[in-house]
């Protein structure tokens, strides 16, 4: 990952300084507005530097005075000002987006689209990417929700047209809201199904271990803070250790032990397949939608 301060040094594409990039995030939406205040947070991109545009103009206004930025109805003028434009709408709207906005695109413009299942071609295309002088770069990404807490996770994949530059300047991005990681496009289904997805999974598991926290007679905000603390600990410990998971798993079961028996119950339960299943599941999904 690279750091804010190393990026800023260097320039990203045809000379242009980092320092003097101006964004657009076209459709402020959940993921949209945590982008938004996590570049204003992190210094990345000053407030004057960023536009976002939602699709009514009341919530423009209240847009614009909880992020402190320029907040706009106008895709089109908004795209035309920027240098790097976000697109945060809904998989179903990029193709309309991306054709309302066609007229401000140039090759020195990069696009990172984090609609789930769109790919980098049909965006290309939508935006001019058959015609040889309208190579539009596109960048696919995933972020999690978890980025709310600057704890996500996000997976980019390059599109035909993308300098390396450009992936830099990416990752440093969604490095504002978490971890980055860089995957071919083929992978970004996968992507989907398990980190996308995969908070409401944890969510679930946690759910459970507090319920049984109660059900073997802890108070109920007491076993909710011991299985999210417990969960936040293992998730640290296979990251900053680098161990894998089923060693850190030994290193707590000790022989005859009590937590043995419980893997025994969740062995038999079927929890690890049950868990594999649900990924592939949503990864199948995700494919069907970019179908």
């Amino acid at each position: 990952m690279n750091s804010i301060s190393n990026i800023k040094t260097a320039s990203y594409s045809a000379g242009t300084a980092i320092e003097t990039l101006r964004v657009a995030v076209l459709g402020a939406g959940k993921m949209g507005g945590i982008l938004v205040q996590a570049f204003v947070r992190s210094g990345l991109f000053p407030a004057d530097r960023i536009v976002a545009t939602v699709a009514h103009e009341g919530r423009a206004t209240a847009l614009a005075e909880q992020f402190g930025v320029h907040v706009t109805t106008d895709n089109l003028q908004a795209a035309a000002d920027a240098d790097v434009i976000l697109l945060g709408v809904k998989p179903r709207q990029i193709g309309a987006l991306v054709r309302e906005i066609e007229s401000a695109l140039t090759p020195s413009k990069l696009l990172i689209s984090f609609a789930a299942s769109v790919k980098t071609t049909a965006i290309e295309e939508a935006a001019g990417g058959r015609v040889p002088f309208h190579k539009i770069p596109v960048i696919r990404a995933m972020p999690n929700t978890p980025a709310k807490l600057g704890a996500g996770m996000t997976a980019i994949a390059r599109g035909s047209y993308v300098t390396d530059a450009q992936m830099a300047l990416a990752e440093l991005i969604f490095s504002t809201v978490g971890r980055t990681v860089v995957v071919d496009e083929k992978h970004m289904d996968a992507v989907t199904g398990l980190s996308g997805s995969g908070p409401a999974f944890m969510y679930i598991i946690l759910e459970a271990l507090a319920e049984a926290g109660v059900n073997v007679g802890l108070p109920r905000d007491v076993a909710t803070l011991l299985a999210a603390q417990t969960t936040y600990g293992a998730a640290r410990m296979v990251l900053e250790t680098g161990s894998h998971p089923a060693l850190l798993k030994d290193e707590v079961t000790t022989p005859g032990g009590c937590t043995v028996d419980g893997i025994l119950e969740l062995e038999e339960g079927g929890l690890r397949v049950t868990l594999i299943k649900a990924v592939k599941r949503a990864t199948e999904r995700a494919r069907d939608l970019a179908g």
